[in-house]
Parts: C-alpha cells; sequence; structure tokens
C-alpha cells in the first residue's frame, strides 16, 4: 500500500480507547506529550502516526499532533477496532486459593502471570482465570474499571499474594484500607550487595524519563508520587542480601525500583540492571554459579509474603502468609551452600 492510499476512517468506525480530561491547572503542552505521560506503553512516534491517521479527538473534534492541550480539554484516543484490553474471555487456569469465603479470596499468584489483561497481555491473567471460577466479581469505577474484585496488583514476575473482593461491599472496603494505607504488606526480596542492617527508602516515584516502561526516583521538588519503603536484612551471603520489607505505599515497582536508587538493584531484575553480575569475584566457577542461579528464577528475586488487613465483613483483623516458591528456595539454599565453601 502506498504511504498516500490511507483511507480515513468514518466516526462511526472509530472505538474510543482513552479517554483523558486536562486538570483545571494543566499548563498547556502539546498532545502527544500530553498522552505520553498517561500512556507509558505509547511511543510518542505510536501517538503522532494516531494523530496523522486522525485518530486524536480533543473536544469531540479530530486534532493534529501539534495540537496543545488546554486545561479542561476532552482528549480521546480512537482506533479503527474495539478495546481488546476489556474483552475479559474466562479462561480454565488454576490458581492456588489460600482463603476463601463469601466476601473475599487470597490467592497465591504464581511469577510469571499477569495480573489483568493489558497491551500485550490479553489472556492467560489472574483475571481471565478468575472470572472462570467465579460468576460475578464486583469492579470498582475506577482506574480497575474492567478488573473483576480487584483492590491491588503485584508484578508479573513478582510472586505471592492477593486478596480480590466477591462483593461490592467487600471491594469498597477493601479499596478503602489500600488506599488509606492501614494493611500490612510484607516482601522477601534478594537484591546486590551487601545492604545496612535496616533503613527506610523514601522517594518520589514516577515514571521514567528515559523509558517510560519502567519507573524512576524523583526528588523532593520534582514530579512523582512519595513513596516509603522500611526493609531490614534477614540473611547475609556475602554478595547479596535477603531482606524482608514493608511497603508503607504501594507505587508501581516501588521495592525494585527504591532499592536500585540505593545501589542494590533486585537478584535478576531485567528492567532494573539486576540481571547481571553486579558484585563478587570474577572466576568462571563464580559466574556459572550466579548464572545457574539466575536460570532457576523467573525474573526478579521478590516475593509478597505477607498481606493483613481488616476482614470487611467480620471486621476482625486478618493475616495471611505463605511460602517462598521452590526456585527462590532453592537459590538461597544454593547460597547457603557457597557461603560455607
Amino acid at each position: 500500500m502506498e504511504e498516500n492510499s490511507y483511507s480515513e476512517p468514518s466516526q462511526d468506525d472509530l472505538f474510543e480507547h482513552y479517554k483523558f480530561t486536562a486538570d483545571p491547572g494543566q499548563e498547556t503542552i502539546r498532545i502527544d506529550k500530553f498522552l505520553c505521560d498517561r500512556l507509558p506503553n505509547f511511543s510518542r512516534n505510536k501517538i503522532q502516526v494516531a494523530a496523522k491517521n486522525g485518530n486524536l479527538v480533543v473536544n469531540d473534534l479530530k486534532v493534529k499532533q501539534n495540537y496543545k492541550v488546554k486545561p479542561g480539554d476532552i482528549v480521546a484516543l480512537v482506533l479503527p477496532y474495539p478495546v481488546r484490553e476489556f474483552e475479559l474471555v474466562p479462561e480454565d487456569i488454576p490458581i492456588e486459593i489460600l482463603h476463601e469465603d463469601e466476601t473475599l479470596i487470597v490467592v497465591n499468584k504464581n511469577a510469571g502471570m499477569v495480573v489483568h489483561p493489558g497491551h500485550g497481555n490479553h489472556s492467560g491473567t489472574l483475571v481471565n482465570a478468575l472470572i472462570y471460577h467465579f460468576d460475578h466479581l464486583p469492579e470498582l469505577p475506577s482506574d480497575f474499571a474492567g478488573r473483576p474484585g480487584l483492590v491491588h496488583r503485584i508484578d508479573k514476575n513478582t510472586s505471592g499474594l492477593l486478596v480480590i473482593a466477591k462483593t461490592e461491599t467487600a471491594l469498597t472496603r477493601l479499596a478503602k484500607q489500600f488506599f488509606e494505607k492501614t494493611t500490612e504488606r510484607k516482601y522477601l526480596a534478594l537484591v546486590w550487595g551487601d545492604v545496612e542492617g535496616e533503613g527506610t527508602i523514601k522517594g518520589k516515584i514516577g515514571r521514567s524519563k528515559k523509558n517510560r516502561k519502567v519507573m524512576a526516583v524523583y526528588g523532593d521538588d520534582e514530579e512523582g508520587k512519595l513513596a516509603i519503603t522500611h526493609y531490614k536484612v534477614l540473611e547475609r551471603f556475602g554478595y547479596v542480601s535477603l531482606v524482608e520489607c514493608v511497603l508503607e505505599t504501594g507505587r508501581t515497582h516501588q521495592i525494585r525500583v527504591h532499592f536500585k536508587s540505593i545501589g542494590h538493584p533486585l537478584f535478576n531484575d531485567p528492567e532494573y540492571g539486576g540481571d547481571k553480575i553486579l558484585k563478587g569475584i570474577k572466576t568462571s566457577k563464580y559466574q556459572k554459579f550466579i548464572i545457574n542461579n539466575f536460570n532457576l528464577l523467573k525474573g526478579q528475586a521478590l516475593h509478597a509474603k505477607t498481606l493483613g488487613f481488616v476482614h470487611p465483613k467480620t471486621g476482625k483483623r486478618t493475616i495471611f502468609n505463605s511460602e517462598l516458591p521452590e526456585y527462590f528456595d532453592s537459590v538461597l539454599k544454593r547460597f547457603r551452600e557457597y557461603c560455607k565453601k
């Protein structure tokens, strides 16, 4: 097809994929930058192509890529195909349920499983499994719309505990606890380096300006949202440390980006540089030992071990714990043996 042979779709052929209303205090900026800030998986070039094809709409009118977004503008990205992200297909995928009652479920998610459908992950997610196993799960009228029962998430390659609501009341009450930071969340992480005994990492977290798929830590006067991670070292293996992390906030990639910011990336974390040999001796035997440990893991060495909250029906404080996955535990055993030798 020649470059100029594009046939513009009619308005009836377009489907709204994203819609944003510019804040009253929004500075006047180009629409491609405005959308890049809100759609981290979209490159600026992709948004510019969408504009050239007539897929960017502001206040119900198509605009070009150099349009300047103003306060109050209603910006939409419309494309000539339905929104696949919210076509939730039930799938018979095994899930490990640690607890279930009439109001909620607590699951132990495997590393490698995405929590909810999104770009590049339209099937095989925890949500696909949940809607197969349960007739109806409530939805929040917000960022979680279309993601039944979810009030929090963990990364694809992070294993561990998630609570899912089965009723509207449970969903609302659990969501309120996560918003007000009254839940208890403890993680186990294997990180590079000999970490100081215990401490607190504070830093505002926002999308990286260099790579929108990852997060970055910013200063007090910069963009981002405040994030607080408390930690203490449980075991030391010379070149790596096992730490327990307690989250005071719940930002995207919080533990991963916080530990990278203090020079201790998570072991085998591909997005934050932990999948390289960062500490140790330069011998082929040691390098082979580390690579073999990398191969045992399914991504960053991070496990959501403890989850506590007030039960939305009984009002009692409830705490759940999960064991480390076998592969994670195997890596720790190998490091213990290596240290003995």
